[in-house]
Protein backbone atom coordinates (compact mmCIF):
# COMPACT_ATOMS: atom_id res chain seq x y z
CA UNK A 1 0.00 0.00 0.00
CA UNK A 2 1.36 3.58 -0.62
CA UNK A 3 1.55 6.43 1.17
CA UNK A 4 -1.22 8.20 -0.69
CA UNK A 5 -3.36 5.10 0.11
CA UNK A 6 -2.46 5.38 4.01
CA UNK A 7 -3.31 8.55 4.11
CA UNK A 8 -6.49 8.54 2.26
CA UNK A 9 -7.23 5.69 4.21
CA UNK A 10 -6.36 7.24 7.69
CA UNK A 11 -8.84 10.54 6.91
CA UNK A 12 -11.36 8.29 6.00
CA UNK A 13 -11.31 6.42 9.53
CA UNK A 14 -11.04 9.92 11.04
CA UNK A 15 -13.70 11.62 9.54
CA UNK A 16 -16.08 8.63 10.18
CA UNK A 17 -14.65 8.26 14.06
CA UNK A 18 -15.78 11.93 14.43
CA UNK A 19 -18.78 11.75 12.82
CA UNK A 20 -19.73 8.76 15.20
CA UNK A 21 -18.84 10.62 18.05
CA UNK A 22 -21.02 14.01 16.95
CA UNK A 23 -23.91 11.44 16.19
CA UNK A 24 -23.78 10.30 19.94
CA UNK A 25 -23.33 13.88 21.47
CA UNK A 26 -25.97 15.28 19.49
CA UNK A 27 -28.38 12.14 20.23
CA UNK A 28 -27.68 11.94 23.98
CA UNK A 29 -26.79 15.27 24.68
CA UNK A 30 -30.31 16.92 25.22
CA UNK A 31 -31.28 13.97 27.37
CA UNK A 32 -28.47 14.15 29.71
CA UNK A 33 -29.13 18.18 30.25
CA UNK A 34 -31.16 17.88 33.15
CA UNK A 35 -28.42 15.52 34.52
CA UNK A 36 -25.94 17.47 34.02
CA UNK A 37 -27.23 20.04 36.34
CA UNK A 38 -28.13 17.94 38.96
CA UNK A 39 -24.41 16.91 39.17
CA UNK A 40 -22.92 20.11 38.40
CA UNK A 41 -25.16 21.59 41.74
CA UNK A 42 -24.09 18.29 43.41
CA UNK A 43 -20.72 18.76 43.41
CA UNK A 44 -21.17 22.48 44.20
CA UNK A 45 -22.19 22.22 47.50
CA UNK A 46 -18.75 23.24 49.54
CA UNK A 47 -20.09 21.27 53.03
CA UNK A 48 -19.56 17.96 50.71
CA UNK A 49 -15.90 18.36 51.30
CA UNK A 50 -13.30 19.46 54.03
CA UNK A 51 -12.29 23.17 53.94
CA UNK A 52 -8.79 21.94 55.12
CA UNK A 53 -6.99 19.00 55.30
CA UNK A 54 -3.76 18.52 56.65
CA UNK A 55 -1.55 15.44 56.97
CA UNK A 56 1.19 14.47 59.31
CA UNK A 57 0.16 16.56 62.17
CA UNK A 58 1.78 17.36 65.42
CA UNK A 59 0.34 20.73 67.36
CA UNK A 60 -0.05 22.40 69.92
CA UNK A 61 -3.77 23.92 70.47
CA UNK A 62 -4.37 26.78 72.71
CA UNK A 63 -8.13 27.57 74.96
CA UNK A 64 -8.75 30.61 76.67
CA UNK A 65 -5.21 32.17 76.08
CA UNK A 66 -3.62 28.73 76.90
CA UNK A 67 -1.80 26.33 75.63
CA UNK A 68 -4.29 22.97 76.46
CA UNK A 69 -3.49 20.33 73.66
CA UNK A 70 -1.40 19.02 72.23
CA UNK A 71 -2.61 17.09 68.99
CA UNK A 72 -0.36 13.79 66.76
CA UNK A 73 -2.14 12.95 63.54
CA UNK A 74 -1.40 11.47 60.71
CA UNK A 75 -4.63 13.32 59.21
CA UNK A 76 -6.73 16.33 60.36
CA UNK A 77 -9.89 17.28 58.39
CA UNK A 78 -11.49 21.06 58.94
CA UNK A 79 -15.52 21.02 57.73
CA UNK A 80 -16.05 24.81 58.53
CA UNK A 81 -19.16 24.56 56.53
CA UNK A 82 -21.12 21.97 58.05
CA UNK A 83 -24.11 22.03 60.90
CA UNK A 84 -22.46 21.60 63.25
CA UNK A 85 -19.03 22.23 61.94
CA UNK A 86 -16.35 20.03 63.08
CA UNK A 87 -13.24 18.69 62.80
CA UNK A 88 -12.12 14.86 61.65
CA UNK A 89 -9.24 12.45 62.84
CA UNK A 90 -10.38 9.69 60.62
CA UNK A 91 -7.16 7.82 60.95
CA UNK A 92 -6.18 8.33 64.60
CA UNK A 93 -5.53 10.35 67.11
CA UNK A 94 -3.55 11.16 70.32
CA UNK A 95 -3.46 14.18 71.99
CA UNK A 96 -2.58 15.51 75.46
CA UNK A 97 -4.55 17.77 77.69
CA UNK A 98 -2.37 20.19 79.96
CA UNK A 99 -3.15 22.08 82.95
CA UNK A 100 -2.39 25.89 83.30
CA UNK A 101 0.73 25.05 84.34
CA UNK A 102 1.66 22.91 81.31
CA UNK A 103 1.36 19.44 83.52
CA UNK A 104 0.09 16.89 81.86
CA UNK A 105 -3.65 15.91 83.27
CA UNK A 106 -4.28 13.21 80.53
CA UNK A 107 -3.16 11.39 77.73
CA UNK A 108 -5.83 10.21 75.02
CA UNK A 109 -5.46 7.79 72.04
CA UNK A 110 -8.57 6.37 69.90
CA UNK A 111 -8.80 5.08 66.67
CA UNK A 112 -11.59 7.93 65.37
CA UNK A 113 -12.08 11.14 66.62
CA UNK A 114 -14.77 14.34 66.27
CA UNK A 115 -14.20 17.66 67.41
CA UNK A 116 -17.24 19.97 67.47
CA UNK A 117 -16.38 23.70 67.61
CA UNK A 118 -19.77 25.13 68.57
CA UNK A 119 -20.29 22.51 71.11
CA UNK A 120 -16.75 21.99 72.26
CA UNK A 121 -17.10 18.41 72.21
CA UNK A 122 -15.00 15.83 71.47
CA UNK A 123 -16.45 12.00 70.47
CA UNK A 124 -13.72 9.69 70.59
CA UNK A 125 -14.07 6.22 68.64
CA UNK A 126 -12.45 2.80 68.57
CA UNK A 127 -10.05 1.20 71.54
CA UNK A 128 -10.40 4.76 73.64
CA UNK A 129 -7.31 4.56 75.52
CA UNK A 130 -6.86 7.39 78.21
CA UNK A 131 -4.20 7.83 81.22
CA UNK A 132 -4.67 10.23 83.76
CA UNK A 133 -1.86 12.02 86.14
CA UNK A 134 -2.24 9.17 88.51
CA UNK A 135 -1.56 6.73 86.06
CA UNK A 136 -4.89 5.12 86.03
CA UNK A 137 -5.72 3.71 82.76
CA UNK A 138 -9.14 4.15 80.88
CA UNK A 139 -10.36 1.55 77.73
CA UNK A 140 -13.57 1.69 76.12
CA UNK A 141 -15.46 1.67 72.68
CA UNK A 142 -16.91 5.47 72.63
CA UNK A 143 -16.95 8.86 74.74
CA UNK A 144 -17.84 11.80 74.92
CA UNK A 145 -15.46 15.05 76.23
CA UNK A 146 -17.90 17.83 76.96
CA UNK A 147 -15.05 21.29 77.34
CA UNK A 148 -18.00 23.25 78.78
CA UNK A 149 -19.60 21.21 81.19
CA UNK A 150 -15.99 20.03 82.22
CA UNK A 151 -16.78 16.23 82.28
CA UNK A 152 -15.89 13.00 80.53
CA UNK A 153 -18.95 10.47 79.63
CA UNK A 154 -19.27 7.31 77.73
CA UNK A 155 -22.44 4.46 78.05
CA UNK A 156 -20.25 1.89 76.72
CA UNK A 157 -18.32 -0.88 78.08
CA UNK A 158 -15.39 0.31 80.28
CA UNK A 159 -12.43 -1.06 81.97
CA UNK A 160 -10.78 1.08 84.39
CA UNK A 161 -7.01 -0.36 85.75
CA UNK A 162 -5.93 1.58 88.98
CA UNK A 163 -2.34 0.36 90.76
CA UNK A 164 -3.89 -2.90 92.27
CA UNK A 165 -7.07 -3.74 90.81
CA UNK A 166 -9.09 -3.26 87.66
CA UNK A 167 -13.04 -2.43 87.30
CA UNK A 168 -15.49 -3.02 85.03
CA UNK A 169 -18.76 -2.10 83.84
CA UNK A 170 -21.70 -0.18 81.45
CA UNK A 171 -21.21 3.82 81.65
CA UNK A 172 -19.35 6.24 83.17
CA UNK A 173 -18.97 9.96 84.24
CA UNK A 174 -15.73 12.32 85.42
CA UNK A 175 -14.52 14.97 85.53
CA UNK A 176 -12.18 16.26 82.83
CA UNK A 177 -9.14 15.87 84.38
CA UNK A 178 -10.42 12.27 85.04
CA UNK A 179 -9.45 12.35 88.74
CA UNK A 180 -12.80 12.04 90.39
CA UNK A 181 -15.19 9.08 88.56
CA UNK A 182 -17.93 6.42 88.86
CA UNK A 183 -19.05 3.75 86.80
CA UNK A 184 -22.90 3.78 86.06
CA UNK A 185 -22.86 0.51 86.32
CA UNK A 186 -20.54 -1.70 87.89
CA UNK A 187 -19.70 -5.68 86.83
CA UNK A 188 -16.99 -6.59 88.92
CA UNK A 189 -13.94 -5.49 90.96
CA UNK A 190 -10.68 -7.88 89.95
CA UNK A 191 -7.08 -7.62 91.49
CA UNK A 192 -4.02 -7.36 89.41
CA UNK A 193 -2.84 -10.06 90.55
CA UNK A 194 -6.15 -12.27 89.64
CA UNK A 195 -5.74 -10.80 86.18
CA UNK A 196 -2.34 -11.74 85.35
CA UNK A 197 -1.80 -14.72 83.29
CA UNK A 198 -1.69 -18.31 84.50
CA UNK A 199 1.22 -20.68 83.82
CA UNK A 200 -0.72 -24.40 82.54
CA UNK A 201 2.63 -25.98 81.38
CA UNK A 202 2.51 -29.35 83.51
CA UNK A 203 5.68 -29.73 85.52
CA UNK A 204 7.47 -32.65 85.15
Amino acid sequence: MSERQIKLKYRTLLNITVAFWATVMFLFLPSCGGKKLDMEAAVSESDSLPDMSTLGVESLVSDSGYIRYKIITEEWLVYANRKPSFWAFEKGIYLEKFDTLFNIDASIKADTAYYYEPKKTWELRGNVQIQNQQGDKFNTEQMFWDQRDEKIYSSKFIRIEQLDKILTGIGFTSNQSMTEYQINKPQGIFSIEDTAPVDTTAKK
